[in-house]
Formats: structure tokens, C-alpha cells, sequence
């Protein structure tokens, strides 16, 4: 009897689990091997598919001039925007990580830019306030200072789009202000006894404490980075001259523009090795800044 109602039990544990399953094999096994198969085909998704071997991947790397300039354009963004929101969530969590009147409200205000996430609404937003009239020109124009090509000068459209990323901090200001109240109170007292000031209190004691957090943001924010696509297609097209032209933009244009199904194929997973090669040096590298719990002394 106990044996076919755990069976039972099974069957239903199953059945929840089938719309997630589905989900899986539709929506995310399925493309990952087929567009592995279609980067060795010349498929455009409306003639016959034919297989061309390393064609497409030949191309890339020896006659496709865009493609380089996508990488460069595209690991700038990423050094850009990663220090950078990495810093300032730290920063804005170290500022919220004590009990203060009105402390929740403005978690909740500095959270909120996260919640919109990579919408569209919010690339167009920021569009509107860095164009030539826009509200930031306005306001450098109202105390007198000459308006700036936030959008059309290749020196500062790239800093522009970094911005909106690094602006949408909120995600891991929370998991730096959760990884910041487990740091235990009592070190801080020991340091203090010690004579230590807040500068070495926080890279001897909070710093250590909280690396574990800090290499999984590196790792999540670097990724996402490397696969941005919504802001350089609404803000600016991957213009001026290619100065904002990332390797997702250019994915979308050889596939959705051109109709190179197995040509974008084959840039998908140049993206996907670029990801995996950069997220396993990062792996090297945490034995030697990372501490874990029962490593920090």
C-alpha cells in the first residue's frame, strides 16, 4: 500500500513539474541544438537548408569586418557597465545597511529601476533624455553649459548606454545588503577595540565576508552584459558609425534584416563561447580573492 502511494505521489509530482518540462525542451533545449545545427547550414529560414560545414564561422573570423568591431564594441560595454554597477550597488548597499527612520522606503526607491528591467519602455525612455533636446541638454543649457551629443557622438553614445545598465542596480544592491547583514556585528566590535577605522574595518572584515556575493554578481552581470541587445537596437541602431553596434544587435540584423538563420546561428555561439571562455577565467581567479565561511580568517 505504501509503495503505490508513494507511486501516486510520484505521478503528481510529475504533473506539476510537466509545464516547467515542456518549457524547457520547447523553449530552451530545443533552440540551443537547433541553432547549433542551422550555424553549419546556410538556412534563411524560407529556401532549402544546405550544409556548408564551417562556413559561416570561416566568415565570421576572416571576411566579416562588423563582427570584430561587435566584440570590441561589446567587451567595452560589458568593462563599462559590470565595475560599474558592481561599485554603486556596493556603495548605495553600504549606505542603506543601517537602521534608520524612512530606511524601507528608500530601498524600495532605489530597488524600483530594477523592476523595469531591460524594457523597451525604459530604452525609450532613455532616449528621450539624452537626444540632442532632451531634458539633460536642458538642463546643462539652463546653467550655461553647452549641450552634448549623448546619442551622436561616437566618443559618448557607448557611456550613454552603459549608463541605463548601470542605473538598473537594484538586483544586486539587494543581494549586497542581504550578504552585508550576515556580516556578524561582533568583528566589527573586536576591530573597533582594536582601533581599526571604518576604511580597514571594511576591507579586513566586510569585504572578505561578502566576496562569495561579489563573485556571483561579477559572474551574472557579465554575462547579461555580453548578451545586451534591447538598448543598442532602440536607443541608436548600433550607430553613430558602429559605435554602439554589439554582437546581440548584430545577431538580430544577420538573422531578422537579412535572413541569415545559419550565419546568425554561428554568432549566437561565438556569443556563448565568448560567455563560457570569460566565465571560466573568472572561476580560475576566485581562489584567489574569494573567501568562503570557513576560509576567512
Amino acid at each position: 500500500m505504501k509503495s503505490s502511494k508513494i507511486a501516486k505521489r510520484g505521478q503528481k509530482a510529475y504533473i506539476y513539474i510537466l509545464p516547467w518540462l515542456i518549457g524547457l525542451l520547447v523553449l530552451q533545449l530545443y533552440p540551443f541544438i537547433a541553432s547549433f545545427i542551422y550555424s553549419f547550414t546556410n538556412y534563411n529560414a524560407f529556401g532549402k537548408m544546405n550544409f556548408i560545414g564551417l562556413d559561416n564561422y570561416i566568415k565570421l573570423f576572416t571576411k566579416d569586418r562588423e563582427f570584430y568591431k561587435s566584440i570590441g564594441v561589446t567587451l567595452k560595454y560589458t568593462l563599462l557597465t559590470v565595475p560599474g554597477k558592481i561599485i554603486l550597488s556596493l556603495a548605495v548597499a553600504v549606505m542603506l545597511n543601517k537602521a534608520r527612520k524612512g530606511i524601507g522606503i528608500m530601498r524600495t526607491i532605489f530597488y524600483l529601476p530594477s523592476l523595469f528591467g531591460g524594457s523597451i519602455a525604459i530604452a525609450l525612455l532613455w532616449k528621450l533624455l539624452f537626444m540632442d533636446s532632451g531634458l539633460i541638454n536642458s538642463i546643462l543649457n539652463f546653467f550655461r553649459i553647452s549641450s552634448i551629443s549623448w546619442l551622436g557622438d561616437p566618443k559618448v553614445s557607448l557611456v550613454t548606454l552603459s549608463s541605463l545598465e548601470i542605473w538598473q542596480f537594484g538586483s544586486s544592491m539587494v543581494m549586497f545588503l542581504a550578504a552585508l547583514k550576515q556580516v556578524p556585528q561582533s568583528l566589527y566590535e573586536a576591530a573597533g577595540i582594536d582601533g581599526a577605522n571604518r576604511a580597514q574595518a571594511f576591507f579586513r572584515i566586510t569585504f572578505p565576508q561578502i566576496t562569495p556575493i561579489l563573485f556571483f554578481t561579477i559572474i551574472m552581470q557579465t554575462i547579461n552584459a555580453l548578451q545586451n541587445f534591447t538598448s543598442a537596437f532602440v536607443i541608436t541602431k548600433g550607430g553613430p558609425v558602429k559605435s554602439t553596434y554589439m554582437l546581440g544587435l548584430k545577431l538580430y540584423n544577420d538573422g531578422f534584416a537579412y535572413y541569415k538563420m545559419g550565419y546568425a546561428s554561428a554568432s549566437s555561439w561565438i556569443i556563448f563561447m565568448l560567455i563560457l571562455v570569460i566565465t571560466l577565467i573568472l572561476f580560475g581567479t576566485q581562489r584567489y580573492w574569494v573567501f568562503y565561511e570557513d576560509e576567512v580568517k
